[in-house]
């Protein structure tokens, strides 16, 4: 089958979640995360949580883990903590939970975000993959960088990344 047709079949409605980090904001200050929250609506999406959670990678870890056996989204967008600093560690907290990779996920992420932002992009780790039978993507915490990724990348792939999932 080719991708027109699985994106033909693919699901409309993707349940998801959202998972902020940040260790200086709130639920009602998370620009990007209410920015996602709303566009996925306005896309079809039900959002299942939203939360704002501290860059502390055992955290992040663990909120994960327990968003994804309780309310068992299809898909779940981390913004923050994806940059290089000391206190920037979300990567390392979910990439040991993937069963598989998205690669070209931080590789076109980078590649749109040179064509905004210049050799800054190189600044960036964004990164996507499949954990339990979620999709998993991790993106900057800037309000741009989340409307690249999501309005680019994410949603419009979103159900397809979703009906593979299903494939069994």
């Amino acid at each position: 089958m080719g991708t027109r047709q699985h994106k033909a079949s693919a699901p409309r409605q993707i349940r998801l979640g959202i998972i902020s980090v940040s260790s200086t904001r709130s639920l009602a200050e998370d620009q990007s995360g209410q920015w996602i929250a709303t566009r996925a609506r306005k896309e079809g999406h039900q959002v299942a949580f939203h939360r704002v959670i501290p860059d502390d990678a055992a955290v992040i870890a663990q909120t994960l883990e327990e968003v994804l056996a309780a309310y068992e989204p299809q898909a779940v967008l981390i913004t923050g903590g994806t940059g290089i600093s000391q206190r920037d560690v979300t990567i390392e907290a979910i990439k040991p939970l993937f069963r598989k990779d998205l690669s070209a996920f931080g590789v076109l992420f980078a590649q749109l975000s040179f064509e905004e932002i210049d050799s800054a992009a190189i600044l960036s780790r964004a990164t996507a993959g499949v954990i339990a039978s979620a999709v998993v993507f991790a993106m900057p915490g800037s309000l741009r960088a989340c409307q690249l990724a999501c309005t680019n990348l994410i949603f419009p792939e979103l159900g397809h990344l979703v009906g593979h999932l299903q494939e069994g």
